[in-house]
């Protein structure tokens, strides 16, 4: 063994898809660090390519790509920046991926259905993705599709700070806008100390993003309500929720949510005299085309930095929650 030098010294390399270019030069100017220059391009064909124009031998790699619209052109290229990072030898990859593609399709609620959101993860294994990065996935059993770790980061403590100094606790009442959110408001309850309400809602699961309000359970009468989600997609859900609660006595509705999907005509409707502010964070890209005055939208990068430096420094990230995890 004498004859063998070993150094131990490891090198963190940070590249970017095309997707939200921004937030991943936040993130590598929270690190300290720089994105590694990337030829990518897309051919007259649609196909994608992808190359470093550094070496990237050895390294511990992070592929930082926002899956909005086109998603599929987006996985796709994050897909390929994976490949070609096995194909040189990097150490360990990283997905980085603050809002996981097709996360709703997460189980079979009629026969014939795909799990897509657990096909994305046997696609990022296939690429040679070692581990799994995202913000808030829309199911926490996503965790279970990947065959690798994956840190499941939390947006909370983000939107908590911008609230807690915004909002009176003695009027506040945190919202649930359909039974699935129910755990994550209830936590948002307890860090605020203030009640909770539910809305039992119904969809048709014939006619895709339309839904039919139906009770609100817990008092809302004269008070501000927050009401808490993962994604706010064209927004229709958000906005009959924020009705049915003006209607039952609220004198305000505050909506926060993590990514801002934003479909058409999202930015319209979210403008309803219903809803008295909107809070997303920035882990997708919002055009200023889609941006309005009761909009406010918080950075998501010091916690995407905070869980990477945790990760290839081999420290706990579920510490970074203080138990909200």
């Amino acid at each position: 063994m004498s004859g063998i030098n070993i150094t131990g010294q490891k090198h963190l390399v940070l590249v970017s898809g095309r997707a939200h270019p921004q937030l991943a030069a936040d993130i590598a100017a929270e690190l300290g660090s720089e994105l590694i220059p990337t030829d990518a391009r897309t051919f007259a064909n649609g196909e994608i390519y992808a190359r470093f124009d550094e070496s990237v031998r050895g390294c511990d790699a992070f592929v930082i790509q926002s899956h909005t619209s086109p998603i599929n052109e987006w996985l796709m290229e994050q897909l390929i920046m994976v490949d070609a990072l096995k194909r040189a030898s990097a150490k360990r990859i990283t997905v980085v991926s603050p809002f996981y593609p097709y996360a709703r399709q997460d189980k079979k609620g009629r026969g014939r259905e795909p799990i897509s959101a657990r096909l994305v993860a046997d696609l990022y294994k296939a690429a040679g993705a070692d581990r799994i990065m995202s913000v808030d996935l829309h199911a926490a059993q996503i965790q279970g599709f990947f065959d690798g770790p994956v840190d499941h980061l939390f947006a909370m403590p983000v939107l908590l700070e911008h609230f807690q100094s915004k909002l009176d606790p003695a009027t506040l009442t945190v919202v649930s806008p359909d039974m699935g959110r129910v755990r994550v408001a209830d936590i948002w309850s307890d860090k605020l100390g203030v009640p909770l309400a539910i809305i039992h809602k119904r969809r048709d699961p014939l006619v895709p993003n339309q839904v039919s309000v139906h009770e609100i359970v817990g008092e809302v009468n004269g008070r501000v309500c927050l009401l808490v989600d993962d994604l706010i997609d064209t927004g229709r859900t958000i906005v009959k929720a924020a009705e049915a609660l003006k209607a039952a006595g609220a004198i305000g509705v505050v909506v926060a949510a993590t990514h801002a999907v934003f479909s058409d005509p999202a930015t319209q409707i979210l403008q309803s005299d219903a809803v008295d502010e909107v809070v997303v964070t920035d882990t997708l890209p919002v055009p200023e085309e889609k941006r309005f005055d009761k909009l406010t939208i918080l950075p998501i990068a010091p916690l995407l930095a905070q869980a990477i430096d945790a990760v290839f420094n081999d420290e706990s990230v579920t510490s970074m929650f203080d138990g909200a995890a």
